[in-house]
């Protein structure tokens, strides 16, 4: 980036980017508050022209003042035009998608056959523990209801396994169900349900296959290499993390390294900035930076397949190039086109966070960098200087947003990006170069290709280690005003922190303020509470329960549905031991975060539920307790445990040999480990995700149970046999469930019975992290919200 200077940057094509953004988001707004949205723009936008007329009359009409304001109410124009233009074309796009014949058959859920193409590659099912997996596709025939139409109709296809191998490009024969797509979603026509294996008509264009093949070699130049980084190296190059470990995921989330998964406008933005400060070191300059950053993007274009998402981060990777080789003032007004031109073109985009994260990094590079870089040449090297701006200005910009979505602010992202650049171009390059030579001398594809492991290598370490850190990411709320507060916060640390690290003293001051924050883990006060006999932990969906034993040691019954959540609730507890632990059953919202325990945790012992079901939940179990060398047994029926002061025994399922049942994971429900537990003279029922026929053979077996502290089954699904739930005569009922979840999850009907019956109802995602307290008139709770 060239020197700063006294000239304030044109910021008039960014100001009619904004507008364009807005009309973005208006497309995406509930219709009955669409023209009141549009009014009290349009009604702003007005105001601020009148006002801003009025106040240059009075302050004089001078060349320069009538000139300012000529300029002013042009930007004010081109704003609103920006915005009504992006409006209108959204709304003719979500007007023609509505009254497609395919949305059409698909508000009847019809039955239909036809031809589509597909324009995605296929991605497993996230969060499933099926066999599906999904892909968008464009369907270009269509029959049904006795009627056949020739169309452009873009949906998402839910398929089986089978479809993992279909061809980005191909076209297939159309056989099933359609149905409407989510609330929202305004940029699909129909979700289609398709059943048994893809029937290929038409087989992908040259391109295509090129790609396929080049993409391929790729994969085999590392396939001789250990994970994570064999399956790292594909996802740097060309954004394909296929495979990858849910806890090497949590390690690059929490230090700020997931754009290095993803093709976004911030990896590339990062990438470029490498490669330009190497390329400065050679003595590249001017003309010769502009060239060799497009080529930059080319190659990446090409490499990562021309996919939307692929190329919003070109667009915003030249931007960046501009920002980086010809300054603010030119990357703003290139920025500011960039943001127009995409959203004419796809007005969806204003909603989605790719765009966000992409437009957000640009702008804070472009705006944010120069300041930045110009406070710490002061007294670094101008190449150490630039290489620290960049990460910091593209953080920053995207904090609020990032926090929002994951509900985490890293504080050690800058410092680990910084510590991962030098990596990222030779481990790209490296990769690419096994890939392409692989494709004539596999031998010699294979030698670049462990030398791109190498290099992810040192990411991965950088990673592990950053996140390994006591207060590596912070949890924040993802509520208005929480979040609202994280804007405030990151605009004045914007703003104010060039000061900061303007000199050798305050910079030095602030690293080791910043380092003794990640390094030392602030105690949260009251937590955990003495004498506690169970917290559930706030892991989102799913649960996550902790029973204290002796010191630093613990049981654990389930891990969540994510790697780091339930680590980092152990870690608060100071458990480093899990004596046992307990599975309930295979679904991925009880058995996702295994690894991550497994990976930070020493773990004794693992009992499971003794039905194997959804097959694919349980192969994964079994084989990270092998891997581990865990022992691994079905809970007994029947059976107890004790160690310290916590006794447990076994309710459900009843005995018999391990049986995989249907494999959908439709019985594994009702087949969740019960457990009665005695802790510290309190009664505990562990229920898991129980269902009616479950409970109503519990309640026959013994039908005078009763239980001090509840754990809700099913995460307070309304389907429970009220009647014995509410006659277990718990005064702490206990609902792990996650904040905004899809399922309707808890069911308010169920929490009044519980109500009703004399308990007290905590739910993990209100009050966050609930702890059980044991007191000589019963048990109390703390949380952590």
């Amino acid at each position: 980036m060239p020197a700063a200077t006294s000239r304030p940057t044109d910021l008039r094509m960014g100001v009619v980017g904004l507008g364009a953004w807005a009309g973005g988001l208006l497309v995406a707004a509930p219709r009955w508050s669409l023209l009141l949205s549009a009014g009290l723009v349009v009604g702003l936008v007005v105001g601020l022209a009148t006002t801003a007329t009025v106040l240059a009359r009075r302050c004089g009409t001078g060349a320069r003042t009538s000139t300012l304001v000529a300029v002013w109410r042009t930007t004010v124009l081109g704003c609103l035009l920006a915005l009504v233009a992006v409006l209108c074309a959204g709304l003719l796009r979500a007007d023609r998608v509505a009254g497609d014949p395919v949305a059409e058959l698909a508000d009847e859920r019809a039955a239909v056959t036809g031809r589509l193409v597909v324009t995605t590659d296929p991605r497993p099912m996230a969060g499933s523990r099926s066999d599906g997996v999904f892909l968008r596709a464009l369907v270009v025939e269509v029959d049904g209801r006795g009627s056949r139409w020739r169309v452009r109709s873009p949906v998402l296809v839910l398929a089986p396994s089978s479809w993992g191998e279909v061809r980005l490009g191909s076209a297939l024969a159309l056989a099933g169900r359609l149905q409407p797509p989510e609330d929202g979603e305004r940029r699909l026509a129909a979700v289609l349900a398709v059943h048994g294996e893809p029937d290929v008509l038409d087989p992908p264009g040259p391109w295509w296959r090129a790609t396929q093949v080049l993409r391929a070699s790729l994969r085999e130049a590392v396939a001789h290499r250990p994970a994570p980084e064999r399956v790292l190296v594909p996802a740097l190059v060309a954004g394909d993390d296929a495979g990858l470990d849910p806890t090497v995921a949590e390690e690059f989330r929490a230090t700020g390294l997931t754009h290095l998964l993803a093709v976004s406008g911030t990896n590339l933005t990062l990438l470029l900035g490498a490669l330009l400060v190497l390329a400065r070191t050679i003595g590249v300059r001017g003309r010769g930076l502009l060239l060799l950053g497009l080529a930059g993007v080319v190659g990446f274009v090409l490499l990562a397949r021309t996919e939307p998402s692929v190329l919003r981060a070109a667009v915003m990777g030249v931007v960046g190039l501009l920002a980086l080789t010809h300054g603010g003032g030119r990357a703003v007004r290139g920025l500011g086109v960039a943001v127009t031109v995409l959203l004419l073109l796809d007005p969806g985009l204003a909603t989605a966070p790719g765009f966000a994260l992409s437009v957000l990094a640009t702008a804070g590079i472009v705006l944010l960098g120069p300041r930045w870089r110009d406070a710490l040449a002061r007294w670094l090297p101008r190449w150490l200087a630039e290489a620290i701006a960049v990460p910091t200005a593209a953080q920053l910009a995207c904090t609020p947003v990032v926090a929002a979505l994951s509900g985490q602010v890293s504080l050690v992202a800058v410092v680990a990006n910084l510590l991962a650049a030098p990596a990222v171009g030779p481990a790209t390059v490296l990769g690419l170069l096994g890939g392409c030579v692989g494709l004539v001398w596999p031998w010699a594809g294979r030698l670049l290709g462990t030398a791109a492991t190498w290099c992810v290598g040192w990411i991965v370490e950088v990673a592990h280690r950053g996140a390994a850190l006591p207060t590596a990411a912070v949890d924040w709320s993802t509520t208005g005003i929480a979040l609202a507060l994280l804007t405030v916060l990151t605009v004045v640390l914007a703003w104010h922190g060039p000061w900061l690290v303007g000199t050798r003293a305050r910079g030095a001051t602030s690293c080791v303020l910043l380092l003794a924050v990640v390094v030392v883990r602030p105690p949260v006060p009251g937590w955990p509470p003495e004498g506690w006999a169970l917290v559930a932990c706030d892991v989102g969906q799913g649960d996550a329960l902790v029973l204290p034993t002796t010191p630093g040691r613990a049981v654990v019954v389930d891990v969540g549905p994510e790697a780091g959540a339930v680590g980092r609730c152990l870690d608060r507890l100071g458990v480093d031991t899990v004596d046992l632990l307990v599975l309930t059953h295979f679904h991925a919202d009880h058995v996702d975060g295994l690894a991550a325990v497994l990976g930070s945790h020493r773990v004794e012992e693992v009992w499971v539920s003794r039905v194997l079901d959804p097959v694919d939940g349980a192969r994964e179990v079994l084989a990270e307790a092998a891997d581990d060398g865990v022992p691994l047994h079905p809970a007994p029926y029947a059976g107890t445990w004790r160690s310290g002061a916590t006794h447990l025994q076994v309710l459900w399922p009843l005995p018999g040999e391990p049986d995989p049942g249907p494999g959908d994971g439709t019985t594994a429900n009702d087949a969740s480990v019960v457990l009665l537990v005695e802790v510290a003279g309190l009664r505990l029922l562990l229920t898991g995700d129980l269902e009616p026929p479950g409970q109503a053979a519990l309640a026959r077996t013994l039908p005078d149970l009763a239980v001090d502290v509840l754990k809700v089954p099913h995460h307070g699904s309304s389907y429970q046999d009220l009647e014995w739930l509410a006659g277990l005569g718990a005064s702490v009922a206990v609902v792990s469930v996650g904040e905004g979840n899809d399922y309707g999850h808890p069911s308010l009907a169920v929490l009044a019975a519980l109500e009703s019956s004399g308990a007290h109802v905590l739910r993990t995602d209100t009050d966050g992290a609930v702890a059980v307290v044991a007191g000589e008139s019963g048990p109390s709770v703390l949380t952590t919200r």
